[in-house]
């Protein structure tokens, strides 16, 4: 399991640079998934766009700030979908089951029992499908430019200028020259710089092939989960650019009335993705900052910043590899000893931060990834 530690975004706290460690698991169909943690507080799970590259983003001037922000928040786990990014892009199914299927692949990797969920855009009917499925793991559901959960149906107008976006797609986004893709990053960020909109230009190139683009699309277009809403049980805030091109406002509308108890947040603004200087982007950063209070007061009081007794380099070794996604036997084998040890080892590793209960071990690696222990 490869691990790339990444240099770039900056916590305003200490002004120190986060760490992006981007990790590898498999999906039950086989299919390589690419997810990346970042960050300090208590989890959130970041359900994939429709475009992303993890490497990428990092250095974006159109994500940088959401990357920063949020990770001063909370420690962010995000990661590329199927037949994206640094995922498998050999892939045939993008059927909102094996998107799903996919992040409780990611989950379980990473350890964690209950996490908050931000979905943004089309990553957002995964997440309220995951919200659905697992209540008792989704702490809080954060929806950013929300899909409605109902399957598209086109007037005859909207089916063909639908089937000229994707003649685009099919025409235009493997080319040097943007010409094609630039119609998709005006609708997305039509108040961005020119050097924004290159780099989005360049990301749809980047992000996936032509075939998978198209066939995604079409995908999540044909989603259908909206009456099971009303099953999510987690908090649910619901934020939304007014002028959005890329996703209606109302979308936003139906999903919060469909979810008990979820509040619409109303943001002025056109871009499907916020700016670092838009006014609307401080309203985004601060209501989920407000909305993720609970768990953050809980996540200080509760894990020390530092061991109050130093890990000795034995556990700090075994430590490791159980971040590296290792099983106890795989520690054994790799370090020549018994899984008795390893055992052991872990105990005190625990013993040593205050850690107890079934979530010790993720809550563990959280730490060691945090601080790097030693």
């Amino acid at each position: 399991m490869a691990v790339h530690p990444v240099s770039a975004a900056r916590d305003s706290r200490t002004n120190a640079p986060h760490e992006q460690e981007i990790r590898f698991c498999r999906a039950a169909d086989g299919t390589r998934l690419a997810y990346a943690i970042h960050g300090n507080g208590p989890p959130l799970v970041v359900v994939s766009c429709w475009l992303s590259h993890l490497q990428h983003d990092w250095q974006s001037p159109v994500w940088r700030h959401f990357l920063d922000q949020l990770g001063d928040l909370a420690t962010v786990i995000r990661y590329d979908e199927r037949g994206f990014g640094m995922s498998d892009w050999t892939v045939d199914d993008f059927s909102i089951e094996a998107r799903l299927s996919d992040l409780e692949a990611i989950l379980d990797a990473t350890g964690h029992e209950r996490f908050a969920l931000l979905g943004m855009s089309g990553g957002s009917a995964v997440a309220m499908a995951y919200a659905i499925a697992h209540p008792e793991r989704v702490n809080r559901l954060i929806l950013y430019g929300t899909a409605c959960g109902v399957p598209v149906r086109f007037t005859p107008d909207g089916l063909a200028e639908e089937e000229t976006y994707r003649s685009m797609i099919r025409v235009g986004w493997a080319k040097d020259d943007p010409e094609f893709r630039r119609v998709f990053t005006t609708k997305f960020i039509p108040d961005a710089t020119e050097e924004q909109m290159r780099w989005f230009d360049d990301l749809q190139r980047m992000s996936t092939s032509p075939a998978n683009a198209v066939t995604s699309r079409i995908a999540r277009q044909e989603v259908d989960i909206e009456a099971d809403l009303p099953r999510i049980t987690a908090p649910t805030i619901v934020l939304q650019a007014i002028g959005d091109r890329s996703m209606s406002f109302d979308n936003a509308v139906s999903v919060s009335s469909a979810i008990p108890g979820a509040r619409l947040v109303p943001l002025q603004s056109r871009n499907h993705i916020l700016l670092a200087d838009e006014p609307a982007w401080k309203v985004f950063i601060d209501e989920v900052s407000s909305f993720l209070e609970p768990e953050r007061r809980a996540y200080s009081e509760g894990m020390p910043e530092q061991p109050a007794e130093a890990l000795s380099r034995r556990e700090v070794d075994v430590l490791r590899l159980a971040a590296d996604g290792r099983t106890n036997e795989e520690i054994a084998a790799a370090l020549t000893l018994s899984a008795r040890t390893v055992e052991r080892h872990l105990s005190n590793v625990y013993a040593k931060l205050g850690l107890s209960g079934r979530a010790a071990r993720a809550a563990a690696v959280a730490e060691y990834l945090r601080h790097q222990l030693a």
